[in-house]
């Protein structure tokens, strides 16, 4: 009889308090830095850091705070918030980052179904909150955090900094499973109430491990990080926890901060971090074009999310400001990465224009995540580069269902895979190329028009700054592709001009039937196009002729 071969590995669980304690040894001289409006850069270390996160959590505990209680928070980006960031999950509660640019009815909604027991909000955040306070039926406490100066507690709402200076610190963290819930964000989605993702402590110990990876966003110890994406959305794509895990400088963007304060923090702190979505990055542009003193070259990496850049884009800032961009694709259900677009070794050999052509996908799939593309029929589609279908995703930092919400089991296959509702082909190299979401695809007699492919061709003219593509309805063709083009600042452009230069790029029955000049493309809270905003502008839009 042999001895037993399998299972002879520790079984030590995948947990956030083991990214703490070890930053907390190796790392308490890194620096975390916040900026306060009209002031500055607020530093401190990752040791002050960690005593007064284990502070947090021994206040949260004195307030009743328990095991799978929700802690939200209601902030923006700053080492306070990465305080509650790690305070709550290690002590076995619930992270929750609420949105706070969501509307009054879906904030009510979201901390009651989390079911909040207390909420950690900025003071420059609190006039959005104060008005539903009464209708928060979860709430048992209000923390408030002083981040302006001269900011104040409001009535009936607890000091942050008092209650840390009156705590007793935490002194070792609870025993906790990998399963267990570590942190939860609700979708900004745009049908029916926002649903929500929740995260398990091994779902993010996994995406952290996986981000620290050469070839996926190589986040280091040598990392001066800024964090400009929202710490409320999808934990600003979890580099905050990768950022604590690698001991890595953080830089946290503090009160709604602008292009000029991204600039300004890059240029002096040698920042070498940093994402945003595609229209921050458009204006920063404008800014660096208009004041070429400004040096953004310390940048090793711009991961890209939300929405695809313009090409041209890409290689501006490659060329130009030395500043290299990386396309990445992900959703909240997915902790939330799925791909990033990095080139292959052996295309360091292809041309300018190969290359460009391939950094505009979104990448191939990154390892711990299975990817497929599906047709309308539930028929797996071939990775040919040409057709289409889509993206269904399976993974440990995949969500298998959303919290409380059967009615959208439908998301999930019978098989076990997520229904992203992201349409895209895959090139036989695996890099997928998202062709539009399901709700935005363009059913033109017959023909599926990508209003995403409409749109980035666009905005390759030199004088359009932004671009987007909607379906409106058409008596002949049931639906036909409207573009509404936003010019250059400085620039004047006409709509004839824009149908002239695509016309010889884009099949005639894609070409749109009218361009509409508008001053500015509506955003989402997280600064994606909004494009049901403009479906309701032009509702009643008829075709010329």
């Amino acid at each position: 009889m042999t001895a037993p071969i399998d299972n002879l590995i520790m079984n030590y669980p995948l947990t956030l308090p083991h990214f703490f304690e070890r930053t907390r040894r190796i790392f308490p001289k890194k620096t975390l830095a916040t900026r306060v409006p009209g002031v500055g850069l607020e530093r401190m270390d990752y040791g002050r850091w960690a005593e007064r996160t284990t502070r947090l959590a021994g206040a949260l505990k004195a307030l009743g705070v328990g095991k799978g209680d929700r802690v939200g928070t209601f902030a923006w980006n700053s080492h306070r918030h990465l305080e509650v960031y790690f305070a709550a999950p290690c002590m076995g509660a619930v992270l929750h980052t609420v949105n706070i640019r969501l509307s009054a009815a879906d904030l009510t909604y979201i901390i009651n179904h989390a079911g909040d027991k207390v909420l950690i909000v900025d003071a420059s955040c609190w006039p959005t909150l104060e008005p539903i306070r009464k209708q928060l039926k979860t709430v048992e406490h209000v923390i408030v955090m002083k981040d302006t100066p001269g900011a104040q507690i409001p009535a009936g709402a607890l000091d942050y900094e008092a209650l840390l200076a009156d705590a007793r610190p935490m002194e070792t963290w609870p025993a906790l499973a990998e399963t267990d819930a570590a942190g939860m964000c609700y979708t900004s989605g745009t049908t029916g109430h926002p649903k929500g993702a929740v995260y398990t402590h091994r779902a993010i110990f996994l995406h952290s491990m996986a981000s620290s990876m050469t070839d996926v966003l190589g986040i280091n110890e040598r990392d001066v990080i800024l964090h400009i994406v929202p710490m409320f959305h999808a934990n600003a794509w979890c580099v905050p926890f990768a950022g604590v895990l690698n001991g890595a400088t953080q830089i946290f963007g503090g009160p709604n901060p602008q292009p000029r304060d991204i600039v300004e923090i890059v240029h002096n702190e040698r920042v070498t971090f940093v994402g945003a979505v595609p229209t921050v990055w458009i204006a920063i542009d404008a800014i660096l074009e208009a004041e070429p003193r400004w040096n953004i070259s310390s940048i090793r990496c711009i991961p890209i999310g939300g929405s695809a850049a313009p090409r041209a884009l890409i290689e501006k800032f490659d060329k130009k400001y030395g500043a290299p961009m990386l396309h990445a694709w992900g959703m909240t259900e997915m902790t939330p990465l799925g791909t990033v677009c990095r080139l292959k070794s052996y295309m360091d050999a292809l041309s300018d224009e190969e290359r460009y052509a391939i950094r505009a996908k979104q990448g191939f799939v990154a390892g711990g995540v299975d990817m497929r593309i599906v047709d309308d029929a539930g028929l797996e589609q071939p990775w040919d580069g040409k057709s289409v279908g889509e993206i269904q995703v399976r993974g440990p930092w995949v969500i298998r269902s959303y919290y409380d919400n059967p009615e959208s089991a439908d998301r999930f296959t019978a098989d076990g895979w997520f229904r992203t509702g992201d349409v895209a082909s895959i090139d036989p190299e695996g890099y997928v190329q998202i062709t539009d979401r399901t709700k935005d695809l363009i059913k033109s007699g017959g023909e599926w028009i990508s209003s995403i492919d409409v749109e980035m061709m666009i905005m390759t003219h030199p004088n359009v700054l932004e671009a987007a593509v909607i379906a409106v309805p058409h008596p002949k063709w049931v639906e036909r592709p409207l573009a509404c083009v936003v010019p250059r600042p400085g620039t004047t452009v006409e709509p004839a001009e824009i149908l002239e230069y695509l016309r010889p790029r884009l099949a005639k029955w894609a070409l749109p039937d009218e361009v509409v000049l508008i001053e500015a493309v509506p955003k989402t809270s997280v600064g994606k196009f909004d494009k049901k905003v403009l479906r309701e502008r032009f509702k009643g839009w008829t075709p010329k002729g």
